[in-house]
């Protein structure tokens, strides 16, 4: 192969070609990337909105795939970005570079099974069969759900990816579970009679033959976690979106038991298996059931009284029953082997379940146990449905072993430094603590380096934004209001929003900490603005980002989602309110764990893990203010405790610099100067 051109000259190319600007911060990054590729030293990378970090990663990514003809994995955590990423920037990309590499490049996106369509499923008529569960005894629903299902079945025959993406409009999860399979469900390839046309194996045969494959942080753990090769092989990682790995692969690695997922279990295996066999496990989901309505929800530290033996009986008869059913047999037909299959990997959900929470606590010190077991009072249709949750203590093990110790990985965000270190999710990442004496962000995380049998190396660099943060914006802090508390907003903070979005003349933002407060908050001030405030709920959320865009007079409200998934550069959006520092709840039974554990390391546990998960979200929030180099407006937070409390400073040295102020007079001046 001839010699390819370096990266400052491809890259150079790339943003000619699509029509950008040099950014000094993108060439570094970018060089950083390849070096990173070609040490095999791990990297993270904070780059600020309009680094051009997308392009950062993929063109030395590209050169590297094509160079040595491996496949890189690019993973993100959000939807939105795979879009971006698969739909404009690749296809741009590979037309931009096609000619200094002599091919053009290849790449695709990869899901996991249950994104799928499963032809088997629908063409044996198992897609027909009524939900188990809830909705059986919910007509309309039952109803909604069969017209859904019809729907995909008619789709199935046109669709060329069987991608649930693509199906517009979309239908509910329940379902589209009726016309999926998970990746413990699925026949298999050689097995099923739609084994050939099944668009899962035509997705991961034509990843296996790019130089990038687009992913998800979620089918990335899962190739982590259970060993199996889900992913193409490959020997370099990026992971965009870096800031949010750790959350999901504790959503991936969380199980759960309840009573009706164990009777639904056995009513699964009802003709497949003897009626003793399934009534055992059945009478253990009542057992287990019982035992959970007398129970206290919050965190275990033990297992309470009853619950070893009840949890024995499900694991017993959910192992008698996978017994008795047994896999599916060579020469059975394609639905009754689809139909045990399923069934075994549901009773196989439930014994595992049960075994998990039952060695929970054999480990007496809770600060080295793998799993976090708690029980959840969740409300459903008006009921309250009990559930045992397990979840990883850490991640960080999992992490190190099966991610860092077998791939050079580039992880990259605009937040990923807390309290000005990389120390804080490095160390939750499975990464040793870069410095051996640090500040107090370093005492804050109370962290041991994770047991090191190799030399696990990586760096860290933050290059910066191209945003003159103190030039562009303001960083209001309402140092005068009172101390939110768990009323709801008080009339202080409703009179300041009223006050900051009539000198903004809309143009507002408003991310808050509940649903309820986002709701609470539009109530109140559409009442005494004479501009629309539109409020997460009222449409989905894509369609109220968009009309909120289109009018700079609208206001838009809402929660979590917006906090990270809003980019409206330009004027319709110059004020950001943030209605509290967005603590996680002091009763998560997970987070307090995690607290505890550092804590038992002599850290700060509140710091650590409370402050930090804050930091990251405050950080993503107050990013949704500047999205192009002409954008100004104001960040006002009405929490006065980024002012006044001890950790203050610790949060705020996570955050852009901008130009701060505690007084309301100066900023309402600033935001009619912006609207005029």
């Amino acid at each position: 192969m001839p010699e390819l051109p370096d990266v400052p000259d491809l890259l150079r190319t790339a943003v000619h070609a699509l029509g950008g600007t040099e950014r000094r911060n993108q060439l570094t990054m970018a060089s950083a990337v390849a070096h990173c590729l070609d040490t095999g030293e791990h990297l993270a990378v904070q780059a600020g909105t309009g680094t051009g970090k997308s392009l950062a990663y993929l063109v030395p990514s590209i050169r590297y795939a094509v160079r040595t003809g491996r496949t890189v994995i690019v993973s993100t955590a959000t939807i939105a970005l795979q879009r971006q990423l698969v739909d404009r920037d690749l296809p741009r990309l590979a037309d931009a570079l096609h000619e200094s590499l002599g091919r053009r490049p290849r790449f695709a996106i990869l899901k996991g099974r249950g994104n799928y369509l499963c032809l088997n499923k629908i063409h044996t008529g198992l897609a027909e069969e009524p939900p188990v569960g809830e909705q059986l005894f919910d007509a309309f629903a039952l109803s909604r759900i069969g017209r859904e299902v019809r729907r995909v079945t008619e789709w199935s025959s046109s669709t060329d990816t069987g991608d649930r993406d693509d199906l517009a409009p979309g239908v509910s999860d329940q379902a589209w579970r009726q016309v999926s399979v998970t990746a413990r469900e699925c026949l298999g390839k050689a097995r099923c009679p739609a084994g050939e046309d099944c668009f899962a194996e035509i997705a991961r045969a034509e990843a296996s033959q790019v130089d990038i494959v687009v992913t998800n942080h979620a089918l990335l753990a899962i190739d982590a976690i259970t060993g199996i090769a889900i992913l193409p092989e490959h020997d370099a990682v990026v992971i965009d979106e870096a800031h949010e790995l750790v959350d999901r692969v504790t959503g991936v690695a969380t199980a759960e038991l309840s009573g009706g997922t164990i009777s639904a279990a056995a009513r699964r295996c009802a003709k497949l298996a003897e009626d003793e066999d399934v009534d055992k496990l059945e009478g253990a989901a009542e057992n287990w059931e019982m035992l959970l309505d007398e129970l206290p929800p919050g965190r275990w530290d033990a297992l309470p009284d009853g619950a070893g033996a009840a949890l024995a009986a499900v694991r017993d008869a959910a192992w008698s029953l996978r017994t008795a059913v047994g896999p599916a047999k060579p020469g059975m037909d394609a639905e009754a082997a689809a139909a045990r299959t399923q069934a075994v990997a549901e009773v196989d959900d439930v014994h595992d379940g049960a075994v998990r929470v039952l060695t929970a606590f054999d480990e007496p010190d809770p600060a080295k146990r793998q799993d976090v077991v708690w029980l959840a009072a969740d409300e459903f249709r008006s009921a309250v449905r009990r559930t045992v949750r397990m979840a990883p203590l850490s991640v960080g093990g999992l992490l190190r072993s099966r991610l860092f110790g077998e791939s050079t990985v580039v992880l990259t965000s605009a937040t990923l430094t807390v309290g000005g270190s990389f120390d804080g999710l490095a160390v939750n990442w499975g990464l040793p603590p870069q410095a051996a004496t640090r500040s107090d962000t370093g005492a804050a995380s109370g962290a041991e380096p994770p047991s090191d049998d190799g030399d696990l190396k990586w760096n860290a660099l933050d290059v910066g934004s191209p945003f003159d943060h103190a030039k562009a914006g303001i960083m209001y802090i309402a140092k005068h209001l009172p101390t939110p508390g768990r009323d709801g907003l008080s009339p202080a903070y409703v009179d300041e929003i009223t006050e900051l979005i009539t000198a903004a003349g809309g143009r507002t933002l408003g991310l808050f900490s509940s649903m309820r407060a986002a709701k609470a908050a539009t109530e109140a001030v559409r009442e005494r603005l004479g501009t629309p405030v539109l409020c997460q709920g009222d449409d989905t959320t894509g369609a109220l980002v968009e009309r909120f865009a289109a009018d700079e007079a609208t206001s838009l409200f809402g929660t979590l989602s917006l906090w990270q998934g809003v980019d409206v550069p330009g004027p319709s959006l110059s004020l950001v309110i943030i209605d509290r520092i967005p603590f996680p709840r002091p009763d998560d039974p997970l987070l307090v764990a995690r607290q505890r554990a550092v804590e038992s390391r002599g850290g700060n546990g509140f710091l650590a893990v409370a402050a930090n998960h804050a930091a990251l979200l405050l950080a993503q929030g107050v990013g949704r203010l500047l999205r192009s180099t002409s954008d100004r407006g104001v960040v006002a937070v009405l929490d006065p405790r980024l002012a006044t409390a001890r950790y203050g400073g610790y949060l705020r040295a996570s955050l852009p610099a901008f130009w701060e102020t505690t007084d309301p007079e100066i900023v309402r001046k600033a935001l009619s100067r912006l609207r005029d």
